[in-house]
């Protein structure tokens, strides 16, 4: 399959305005050596390895560069292999529906006279970078550099929104803790996920930001374009400085719900150990009662029993005493569990 195929824009730009697209990347690189110094912008996305070689072929791309755009899955960053950049940036977005951020990946060559994007992503489109240098031909003429200032810019102000979803999310999360709601923890470690994989997206922009102020004054940067860059480098800052906010915050949360679990835990175990120590105490009433009880009817049972040979069955106060006997020992059984507070 063609490399073409899976171009999804291409164009030439002569200082800031587009001209007639090129029909091929060779014809691109061709145009490139005209006497009016064009620059070539080329978006790719999903190419395939094969693709990927023969664009690398055609702009003459780093082994080494070339490789990481193939194998993708690479952390954000930026490496220079003699005139050419390659740039990594993980661009973010927050789905409402299932209240997950979804992490896309671009990969950015900038060379001389070109720019190559390939995106690894469907979700999130390079249109509005196109679109807004497009509309803004005294920033485009300033070279491949202003593109990758405007990609960037573009990567860090799209976490806006992310960062916004993330905080609604939190003070939802925070209400269901205080709520007791059994589902929380789950939440929160779904959550923590989330946002350890935003971290990783977002505070290696830093050290980009860094390496590019770093050779301003060796590659002769232009002064807008650096007050620009310096500008996107404190909007990356606040990111990360907020989402790593976001990490502290959510491991208080689990530290606190976890507080608030075991509180609970320990205020049902405290019910039941009443619950329990005040069946105890019906239990040992009815126990001291049905002795009490149990003694007339023994005492009863014996003289009831109707043996000839009984020698108290002949005794005049043989009824007196036995009901005296029984008083008797009800009312020692009765102080005996009064004194041991069964009763």
């Amino acid at each position: 399959m063609p490399v073409e195929a899976s171009v999804v824009e291409k164009a030439l730009y002569c200082n800031g305005r587009r001209v007639e697209a090129p029909q091929s990347l060779r014809e691109a690189m061709h145009r490139l050596h005209e006497p009016d110094n064009p620059m070539a912008w080329i978006g790719l996305v999903h190419p395939t390895e094969a693709q990927i070689n023969d664009m690398a072929a055609v702009f003459d791309l780093h082994p080494l560069a070339v490789e990481d755009a193939i194998v993708a899955h690479q952390r954000p960053k930026l490496e220079r292999y003699d005139e050419t950049l390659f740039a990594v940036l993980r661009p973010a977005i927050y789905l409402d529906d299932s209240e997950t951020v979804q992490i896309g990946e671009v990969h950015i060559f900038i060379g001389p006279d070109f720019v190559l994007t390939v995106r690894h992503t469907d979700r999130i489109s390079l249109g509005k970078v196109r679109q807004r240098l497009e509309g803004d031909p005294e920033l485009l003429a300033r070279g491949p550099e202003a593109v990758l200032y405007a990609l960037i810019d573009f990567v860090v102000d799209a976490y806006a929104p992310v960062i916004a979803g993330l905080e609604n999310d939190i003070d939802e999360i925070e209400n269901q803790v205080f709520e007791s709601d059994p589902a929380v923890s789950r939440r929160i470690y779904e959550l923590s996920r989330e946002v350890a994989e935003l971290q990783r997206a977002t505070k290696p922009l830093l050290q980009i930001m860094d390496a590019l102020e770093g050779g301003f004054d060796k590659y002769g940067t232009d002064e807008e374009l650096q007050r620009n860059l310096r500008d996107v480098k404190d909007h990356a800052t606040s990111v990360v400085e907020r989402v790593d906010g976001f990490r502290s915050n959510l491991a208080d949360i689990l530290t606190l719900n976890a507080t608030l679990v075991a509180q609970t835990q320990n205020e049902e175990m405290r019910r039941l150990a009443e619950a329990g120590m005040d069946q105890n105490d019906e239990v040992k009433k009815i126990s001291a009662w049905a002795a009490i009880l149990f003694a007339p009817s023994l005492i009863s049972g014996i003289y009831g029993m109707n043996f000839h040979h009984m020698p108290e069955l002949a005794w005049r106060i043989g009824y007196p005493f036995a009901i005296l006997l029984m008083l008797v020992v009800c009312c020692v059984l009765f102080v005996i569990f009064r004194k041991r507070k069964w009763l």
